[in-house]
């Protein structure tokens, strides 16, 4: 289809029209100058709808749609609780069971709790393990290297039964407390894992 064959007819009759308008215009002017005005102003309209029209072609597909971005609405994070503070125990173990026991304190320099302290730290025990020790063996002889139990026939710091049994760690297990507490943490040690152990079976059979 040529779309330009409507505006070329009106370009044809554009001259004619303009002819009778101007014909029209000099007959109305001589009656009265109100219908010379309106003739005038027929004449303007008249070349003004006679003008050719233009069209305009725009290939392609076009869309009126207007899309709007989505926001979207995040609450604001909730802070984790806290955690849970840890309760405190009596005593640190240092990795044996059967509970915590008071705090023993530093030993006096030379004395049986001295050694044995030594001797606990040097098994890889921590400080949580000696306290149970100085409260296991203060209950079984205070700390004394020649306690006696006469009723049952236990010896020494461990109270060992009999007391002849710490010779395997001493031909003085009489009479030295080192000897006494070298076979005593071997014993232990090998019934209990370790103080702490033992102090929690002393405390619920009344021995160890």
């Amino acid at each position: 289809m040529d779309v330009h064959k409507p505006a070329m007819r009106r370009q044809g009759v554009l001259p004619v029209f303009a002819s009778f308008a101007a014909l029209a215009f000099v007959l109305v002017s001589v009656t009265s100058p109100m219908a010379q005005q309106e003739a005038a102003a027929a004449v303007v309209l008249a070349e003004i709808e006679a003008m050719p029209t233009q069209v305009l072609a725009v290939d392609g597909e076009y869309t009126t749609e207007v899309v709007r971005d989505g926001y979207g609405v995040t609450a604001k994070p909730v802070p984790p609780p806290p955690p849970p503070a840890a309760a405190a125990s009596p005593a640190r173990s240092g990795g044996g069971g059967g509970g915590g026991a008071p705090a023993a304190g530093t030993p006096d320099p030379g004395s049986a709790k001295a050694i044995a302290y030594a001797m606990v730290q040097a098994r890889g025990w921590g400080e949580g393990e000696y306290n149970c020790l100085v409260s296991l063996w203060q209950k079984e002889s205070g700390w004394n290297t020649f306690a006696n139990n006469p009723s049952s026939g236990a010896y020494g710091i461990p109270q060992s039964l009999p007391g002849s049994k710490m010779a395997t760690a001493g031909a003085d297990w009489a009479t030295n407390p080192a000897t006494q507490i070298t076979w005593g943490l071997g014993y232990i040690s090998g019934r209990y894992g370790t103080p702490c152990g033992a102090w929690g079976a002393s405390q619920s059979k009344g021995w160890y």
